[in-house]
């Protein structure tokens, strides 16, 4: 029996699909002799995503359910150096190591490991950083030429969308708690699209 094996995959947006991700890590496991105990998906940017799928793992992690964790990448995983290096930490003394696909092991247990984690981690850091900074960039160049950036006052497109929807639930006598659920809004937004309703009725 191979070691137990937790793979985790995250994407950045809820456009794009883990599916590549875990066909990829599944074979890459299957040829390194790994046993998947369970695949982990999350959506999300890495430095804001509430990663309440990678806690889990961690919990297996502690718990000695798993050996490795398996990631395409290392920014899969770490959202910034200091929390790569934390739970790498964390894992280490548990006897866990995170594996990239491409090979590379984490054992903070030698220095080359320590070494390695710092260098690469760093290094991802520094690309999002100068993404960040592309991003401010862009955006200000676009303030200096007038353009109107973000979501224009008064314009709800998803509301907006739905509001016949919602109007219609209402008059059929269904709570907003339901509507909300039933459409997949927050409560918030039926409340705002009632009140508009009764501000133009």
């Amino acid at each position: 029996m191979g070691q137990r094996a937790a793979i985790y995959c995250r994407v950045s947006t809820a456009d794009q699909s883990c599916e590549r991700q875990e066909r990829d890590l599944t074979a890459f496991a299957s040829r390194a002799g790994y046993e998947p105990t369970g695949i982990f998906k999350e959506t999300g940017s890495g430095t804001k995503l509430d990663r309440a799928e990678r806690r889990k793992i961690m919990a297996l992690a502690q718990s000695r359910q798993i050996d490795v964790i398996l990631v395409t990448e290392l920014s899969r995983w770490g959202r910034s150096t200091i929390d790569l290096l934390n739970t790498l930490r964390e894992l280490e003394s548990w006897k866990v190591s995170v594996i990239a696909m491409n090979g590379m092991a984490f054992d903070l247990s030698s220095p080359h490991g320590r070494m390695l984690a710092t260098f690469l981690s760093g290094i991802a850091e520094f690309e999002r950083d100068l993404i960040s900074e592309r991003v401010k960039s862009g955006l200000a160049a676009a303030r200096a030429r007038g353009r109107k950036l973000g979501r224009q006052v008064g314009v709800r497109p998803k509301s907006d969308k739905l509001y016949p929807k919602v109007i219609e639930a209402i008059e059929a006598g269904r709570s907003y708690r339901w509507i909300a659920r039933d459409l997949g809004i927050s409560k918030n937004t039926v409340t705002e699209i009632v009140r508009r309703h009764r501000e133009t009725a």
